[in-house]
This record gives C-alpha cells, sequence and structure tokens, in this order.
C-alpha cells in the first residue's frame, strides 16, 4: 500500500527544475534579440550597465543571462571582486585598476571570477557531465581568443549539449560544444551563487 501511495505521489508531484533551467532558458531568450556581435569598447552606466539588447559579444549572453535569471549583476560583482583581488586576476590589458566598462566582459576575468566563486569543474569530453544552464569558455581554434557560452536545454542528435553563445553573428543555440579547447567549466551552484551576491 506505501508502495502504491508512493508511486501516485510520484506522478502527482511535477517535475522539479533542474538549477541551471532558468539560466538557460535566459540565454536562450536572448536568440533573436541579439543579433549583431559588436566588440567595441563602450562606456556604461554602473552598477547595471548594458549596451542595447540588439548588439554584443559572447559574454554579453552570459552577463544577460545571469541579471534576468537570479538577478546577478557581474558589471558590479566583477569590479567589486578585482577591487578587492585585483592581483588574482589576469594582466593581459595593461590596466593598473579596475575598468568597470570592461573587466566583466571579458572571458579571462569572468573565468577567474567562477574560479574564484568556486564554480569550477574538471574538465571532460563527456557530454553527460554538461547540465543546463552550465558556463564553458574556449579558446578558439586557429586563433586562440577566448570565448564563453552556456549550456542550453536541448542536445544535438548525437547527444552533445548544445551551447547558447554569440560568435559573430548574434545570439544563437548551437552544436559547438567539442569545436574548440575547452579552458573552463562552470556550474553556479547555490554556494557559488552567494559567493558572487556577497561581493
Amino acid at each position: 500500500m506505501m508502495r502504491l501511495a508512493a508511486l501516485l505521489l510520484a506522478f502527482a508531484t511535477p517535475a522539479q527544475a533542474a538549477p541551471g533551467d532558468d539560466l538557460a532558458a535566459a540565454a536562450q531568450a536572448q536568440v533573436g534579440v541579439t543579433t549583431l556581435y559588436d566588440p567595441a569598447y563602450v562606456g556604461l552606466a554602473f552598477p547595471g550597465g548594458d549596451l542595447p539588447r540588439e548588439r554584443g559579444v559572447c559574454t554579453d549572453v552570459v552577463i544577460r543571462a545571469l541579471r534576468d535569471a537570479w538577478g546577478l549583476d557581474l558589471q558590479a560583482i566583477t569590479n567589486a571582486d578585482m577591487k578587492a583581488r585585483f592581483s588574482a586576476y589576469p594582466p593581459l590589458w595593461g590596466l593598473a585598476t579596475p575598468d568597470r566598462n570592461i573587466d566583466h566582459r571579458r572571458v579571462p576575468n569572468l573565468e577567474t571570477l567562477f574560479t574564484r566563486a568556486g564554480a569550477a569543474l574538471p574538465l571532460t569530453s563527456d557530454p553527460a557531465a554538461f547540465a543546463p544552464g552550465d558556463i564553458v569558455s574556449f579558446r578558439l581554434t586557429g586563433t586562440n581568443l577566448p570565448h564563453i557560452g552556456i549550456i542550453a536545454s536541448g542536445s544535438a542528435p548525437d547527444g552533445t549539449p548544445l551551447v547558447t553563445h554569440n560568435i559573430g553573428a548574434g545570439a544563437r543555440t548551437e552544436n559547438m560544444l567539442f569545436d574548440h579547447p575547452m579552458q573552463g567549466h562552470f556550474r553556479l551552484t547555490e554556494a557559488a551563487r552567494a559567493w558572487l551576491a556577497a561581493r
């Protein structure tokens, strides 16, 4: 009898959304909205600064998804953490102090921030290791340029998770997870999100 009751309860209880589903959905919502790739340096309002939504780069997909899904402002968070631990961040741009207009829009800075938040996972080529809402960074084949995207809810026919990203033609969800060398794999658990929110 108890077994039957448990079975009925399982069918009656709606399935719980996975923790990253809302982040994946917030990234997917940018497809068809952000239609241009625009890497120009722009002075932004602070906090909460953004370009017009029809334009942006790969990091803007992540920035907007985190704001829309979880209310996390990577502009303010990155700026606060860089002010506290500037030496922890890559010295790739010759800056002596943080720049709140651009720091959060640079992939190596986000890789550092997410690692400091405890969100880094081991790199793997196993498709099963990736969940919707995971953030993945790359170095593009042939150029070694940094790139970043968010694992989508869907998969390709071969089971490879799709990625929502902007690689030059606006926000798109595509089968590209294993097209370039992977640099970072991050999952923003509740603990990681709390660390970010506390900056």
